[in-house]
C-alpha cells in the first residue's frame, strides 16, 4: 500500500496534506496557504533568492539543513523535511537572530524585499561557519540579487554575524527534529494527486525502476532547478512525476582505484569535494555553475539527463572520459557520455529509463586539463560557450586530444577535426593557434540572446590560446576574467 499524504515539519509544526499535485510548489504553501509571506517571490525561476528557505533532510550522515528556492520546489518533495523559514528565526533570547542582528547594525537593508532571501542564504552559511572568509560569503550569495543596498553592507554583516552569537533554538532542537523525522522514515512509497496532476515518490532505487515501468511516459524529478521552469515559466503540466531527490540509494560518491562513481542524484555542492580532490582544474568553473541554492538542489544526473547544449557538466565531464550507467528495471547498460546526446532534446535513454551513476576515470599521468565557462555574468548564469579539454603531452608531443563544446551545437559535443589537428603535434602556441583555425570545420554555432555565432567562434577559438598560457609556464598566472 502506498501512502496517500505527505508530512513534512513547517518551522515548529507539523503539516499533513493530501491534495498534492506534481507542480504544487512550495513557495505557494507557503504564502497561500501558511501565510508566511516573509519568503518573497521576485524571478520564480531560482535566480534572484528573495524565496529561500531552509529544507532539513535526515541522511546516512544526520540532519542537513540546505537553502534552496522555494519558488521551483515542487511542495511534494518535501516529504520527511524540515522547512524553516525567516519567521522561525530567532535569537537565544528570544529576540533578533545573529544574522538579523548583524544585518541592521551594518545596514544591509534597504527596501527590504529581497532582505529575507539573504538572511535565509546567510543563515545556512552561519549554521556550517558562523566565521566566514569574505570569499566564501561571496559564494554564499551567487544566488541573491539586491538592487537596493548593494553588497558592501551586506558583505561587512555576514562577516560579523558571528560575533553576535554561534547558538540559536534551532540547532539546539536539532535532535528532537532528527528523532521526528526519524519517526516519519517508513519506507513507503507515496502517492498524492492534485486533478488530474499526480505525484509519486517511490520508496527507493528499486521501487523507482518499479514505477518507471508502471508509468513509462512519467517525468522524473530530481532537483527541479530545470522542471521547475517549466512549470512557473511556461505553464506547463505534469500529469505524472515521480519525485526521487529522496533516495539516498542514488546520492552516494564511491572512489575505486582508476574512478570515481557518482550517484546520479547527488547535489553540484555534495559533488564539489571529492571532485575537487581529484580534478582541481574544475575549481573555478564549478563554482560559477549558478548560485548556492541552485548547486544545492541540482543533481549531476538531471544536469546530464536533459540533453542541454549548455549544460554545465557534460563539456568537462566528456573532456575526462565519463560513462554513463543507465537502468531499466533490473537492467543496466554503461556508454561513454558522449554517446548519450544525440540530437537536440533527444538523448539514447529508453522510455522508462533512468541515469543511475555517473563513471569518473582519474586523470592519467601526462594529462593537463582545463574546464572554462564564458557567461554575460560572471556568476549565477548560464554559458554562451563551454570548454572540457584534456590533452596527453609526452616527450613535448600531443599525443591525445579531447575537447567537448557547449554552447556550439545543438548537443554537447567533441571537436573531432581540431582533435586531430592537434594530435602527432609539438605542444606549442603555434600548434594550439592553428589547431583552432579547424574549429569552423567542427561547428556552426548559432546566434541567440546569449552570445553571437562570431562570438562564440572567437571565443572558442581564443580558449585554446588561454590553455597554452596556462599549462606552458609563459604566464604565471592569469586572471580569471570569464
Amino acid at each position: 500500500m502506498a501512502r496517500d499524504h505527505i508530512r513534512f515539519l513547517l518551522n515548529d509544526r507539523e503539516v499533513t496534506l493530501r491534495g498534492v499535485g506534481a507542480t504544487d510548489t512550495l513557495l505557494d504553501h507557503l504564502r497561500l496557504n501558511a501565510r508566511l509571506r516573509g519568503t518573497k517571490e521576485g524571478c520564480a525561476e531560482g535566480d534572484c533568492g528573495a524565496c529561500t528557505v531552509l529544507v532539513g533532510r535526515l541522511g546516512p550522515d544526520g540532519l542537513r539543513y540546505q537553502p534552496v528556492n522555494a519558488c521551483i520546489r515542487f511542495l511534494a518533495s518535501c516529504d520527511g523535511c524540515h522547512v524553516v523559514t525567516v519567521e522561525h528565526l530567532r535569537g537565544a533570547d528570544g529576540g533578533l537572530h545573529p544574522v538579523q542582528r548583524a544585518m541592521v547594525d551594518h545596514h544591509g537593508s534597504q527596501c527590504g524585499f529581497c532582505t529575507p532571501g539573504f538572511i535565509m542564504a546567510l543563515y545556512a552559511l552561519w549554521m556550517e561557519n558562523p566565521t566566514p572568509s569574505e570569499r566564501e560569503v561571496e559564494r554564499a550569495l551567487q544566488g541573491n540579487l539586491c538592487r537596493c543596498t548593494g553588497y558592501a553592507p551586506i558583505l561587512r554583516a555576514a562577516l560579523a554575524m558571528g560575533a553576535h552569537g554561534t547558538s540559536d533554538p534551532l540547532m539546539e532542537e536539532r535532535a528532537q527534529v532528527a528523532a521526528r523525522l526519524a519517526e516519519w522514515a517508513d519506507g513507503d512509497r507515496v502517492e498524492v494527486s492534485n486533478g488530474q496532476s499526480r505525484a509519486i515518490l517511490p520508496a527507493d532505487v528499486d521501487d523507482l525502476a518499479d514505477v518507471l515501468d508502471q508509468h513509462p511516459d512519467a517525468r522524473i524529478v530530481a532537483g527541479a532547478t530545470d522542471v521547475g521552469l517549466w512549470v512557473t515559466k511556461f505553464l506547463r503540466d505534469l500529469p505524472v512525476a515521480v519525485f526521487i531527490g529522496h533516495l539516498d540509494g542514488l546520492r552516494a560518491v564511491t572512489e575505486t582505484e582508476d574512478a570515481l562513481h557518482v550517484g546520479a542524484l547527488v547535489s553540484y555542492e555534495d559533488a564539489r569535494a571529492p571532485l575537487l580532490a581529484h580534478f582541481p582544474h574544475m575549481a573555478r568553473y564549478w563554482d560559477r555553475i549558478a548560485g548556492w541554492q541552485v548547486r544545492a538542489m541540482g543533481t549531476l544526473g538531471g544536469n546530464i539527463a536533459n540533453g542541454s547544449p549548455i549544460g554545465d557538466t557534460p563539456p568537462p565531464f566528456v573532456a575526462l572520459g565519463a560513462r554513463l550507467v543507465l537502468r531499466k528495471g533490473s537492467t543496466r547498460r554503461e556508454m561513454p557520455l558522449e554517446e548519450f546526446f544525440l540530437d537536440y532534446g533527444k538523448q539514447d535513454r529508453a522510455v522508462g529509463e533512468f541515469v543511475e551513476t555517473i563513471i569518473l576515470p582519474k586523470p592519467a599521468p601526462g594529462t593537463l586539463h582545463a574546464a572554462y565557462k564564458l557567461s554575460k555574468r560572471r556568476d549565477e548564469d548560464i554559458s554562451a560557450v563551454a570548454l572540457g579539454m584534456a590533452l596527453t603531452v609526452e616527450g613535448g608531443t600531443i599525443t591525445g586530444a579531447k575537447l567537448a563544446f557547449g554552447g556550439m551545437a545543438a548537443t554537447p559535443k567533441r571537436a573531432a577535426q581540431t582533435e586531430a589537428a592537434l594530435t602527432g603535434q609539438p605542444f606549442t602556441l603555434d600548434t594550439l593557434q592553428k589547431a583552432a583555425k579547424a574549429l569552423p570545420q567542427d561547428f556552426t554555432p548559432l546566434s541567440d540572446m546569449r552570445a553571437s555565432a562570431e562570438y562564440r567562434m572567437r571565443a572558442a577559438q581564443n580558449l585554446l590560446t588561454r590553455f597554452w598560457l596556462e599549462h606552458s609556464g609563459e604566464a604565471a598566472a592569469l586572471e580569471d576574467v570569464t
